[in-house]
């Protein structure tokens, strides 16, 4: 990694595990990636002067659009995860201004039913799948880069899913 790229901030982003009451886990296949399976769960970037659980159940309704009257938060992880990009898309997302995100990660349950899950609610939706899986399999779905980081977040919150 070159000074420049090194010296790049993290973009501050909330993840959400959302869990249904059968302990399975909501993920979306992305569809902006070209390459094939690309699910992940909920996540987004914390505007300026917001606060994590606005933010989170704010980017919940944008992704889902799951109203924020049918979850609730159970847990938040200990500690922020961090992440880089791979180097071919360095520069191009977010304007080039961060080598990667750091994420703090919140657990969700969800009362809600399958028809309350709108993912094309949003103008710009960000998944044109979804489905609940395992909370096991996660890192399995996931882009090779964000792994390491479905890993932890599995492990932490395995004992309240």
């Amino acid at each position: 990694m070159n000074d420049q790229i090194a010296g790049l901030p993290y973009r501050p982003c909330v993840g959400i595990m959302l869990v249904n009451a059968s302990g399975l886990v909501f993920v979306g296949k992305r569809i902006d990636n070209k390459e094939g399976d690309a699910w992940q769960m909920p996540q987004g970037g914390i505007d300026d002067g917001e606060d994590l659980h606005p933010a989170a159940l704010r980017e919940l309704a944008e992704e889902t659009g799951v109203s924020p009257k049918l979850v609730t938060i159970i847990a938040e992880s200990r500690e922020e995860h961090f992440y880089d990009l791979p180097d071919e898309l360095l520069g191009r997302l977010w304007g080039g201004k961060y080598r990667g995100q750091r994420q703090k990660w919140l657990l969700l349950r969800f009362a809600g039913e399958d028809a309350d899950i709108r993912i094309d609610a949003h103008e710009h939706p960000e998944f044109n799948e979804w489905r609940w899986v395992e909370p096991d399999l996660l890192p399995d779905l996931i882009v090779p880069f964000k792994k390491r980081v479905y890993r932890q977040i599995v492990d932490e919150f395995r004992e309240l899913i």
